[in-house]
């Protein structure tokens, strides 16, 4: 019965904002005349081609989730718009608001406004350094970032805050779409995607661009806090918020490596400054597969990288960013039986993990 009264509560909600909005319908042209479509082209993306979007009067709708739609005149422009489902990037034709509509009330702001969701990945670390920072890159590429009154984006986090910060962003320049997820803007601007245009996540990550791997060391070295920290660091992500790829003995993971002289870190409460500083000076970083790892682009060359990893995941994308940035890397991979563990998560081989440490 209170499933029932879930779907009807749902159903009347669509039913209300159709006839607020109307309903949606889909802009497929490569040459729409709602948007205005700039190709980039410099020489520092290395043959990598992206577009700049922009919308006069037009709206942007995300569900927070898979779903980001490009709305003017009540059409979803496919270009600029993003869908994500299955772990996959999908047809704008399943775009959530050509089914259900936009399902919120929409916000205006007078001014330009730059949208960086993404969906739910924007609150990730890694999609965070690896996506929506070198949007704001290939923005800048055409435009002064005095052009944007504003910001749209995710949940941003303390430290996403910062790196925005050196950046020249301010915090009231950013719209939070947890809290506004329809908005309107005098004009909208949207950036493709640098790395991710088709297929499966893990299927791409291996092609990450080498140049905005560069850009990030380059932009935000400089602002790294100094701090007295061991050289030899692990990355104890037993608190994160998302569940996979934890590790099932790490309390004797932790003991061994407190014997080989590793400082154990946990990096959700850190500053930005503080973790770029953490492995630009680490001689040693050893983690297990996840977001934190990502600032291994502030690493210097030679560091060794030993990345712990569920049996046979398929994400390079942290191995990429070895090989960019010119560090020793190398993985370990949890055994077969612990396969059946749906959340990927990882036994280490202290014996594997002490011949790689003393490589």
């Amino acid at each position: 019965m209170r499933n029932l009264s879930k779907k009807t509560y749902k159903k009347l909600i669509e039913i209300f904002f159709k006839c607020l909005y109307g309903n949606i319908s889909l802009d497929n042209s490569k040459n729409s005349k709602l948007v205005s479509k700039i190709e980039v082209k410099e020489k520092f993306f290395k043959k990598k081609n992206y577009f700049i979007y922009s919308i006069t009067n037009g709206s942007v709708f995300t569900d927070n989730t898979e779903n980001v739609a490009a709305i003017s005149n009540n059409k979803l422009l496919a270009e600029p718009s993003f869908q994500h489902g299955d772990s996959r990037i999908i047809s704008p034709k399943n775009n959530s608001v050509l089914k259900k509509g936009l399902t919120n009330f929409k916000k205006k702001y007078h001014g330009n406004v730059l949208s960086l969701v993404q969906g739910a990945s924007t609150e990730n670390y890694f999609h965070w350094l690896m996506d929506i920072l070198p949007k704001i890159r290939i923005f800048i590429s055409k435009y002064s970032i005095n052009k944007i009154d504003y910001l749209y984006l995710g949940n941003v986090t303390p430290s996403q805050e910062e790196s925005l910060k050196f950046l020249g962003i301010k915090k009231r320049q950013i719209i939070k779409s947890k809290i506004n997820k329809h908005i309107n803007a005098k004009q909208l601007f949207f950036v493709s995607h640098p790395w991710y245009f088709k297929g499966k996540f893990h299927d791409q990550s291996h092609n990450l661009p080498s140049w905005q791997i560069i850009w990030l060391k380059q932009t935000f070295l400089k602002f790294k806090k100094k701090f007295k920290i061991n050289k030899n660091i692990y990355i104890d992500r037993s608190e994160s918020k998302f569940s996979h790829c934890q590790i099932i003995n790490h309390f004797e993971l932790k003991k061994y490596l407190k014997k080989k002289n590793f400082k154990i870190i946990k990096l959700a409460n850190q500053s930005f400054a503080k973790q770029i500083y953490m492995f630009w000076n680490a001689k040693c970083v050893i983690g297990a597969h996840g977001a934190a790892l990502t600032n291994l682009v502030f690493c210097k060359q030679k560091t060794k990288v030993i990345e712990l990893k569920p049996f046979r995941h398929p994400g390079k994308n942290y191995q990429r960013i070895s090989k960019v940035n010119n560090l020793l890397y190398y993985s370990i991979e949890s055994q077969k039986k612990y396969l059946k563990n749906k959340n990927g998560d990882i036994f280490v081989d202290l014996k594997e993990l002490d011949k790689k440490i003393n490589l």
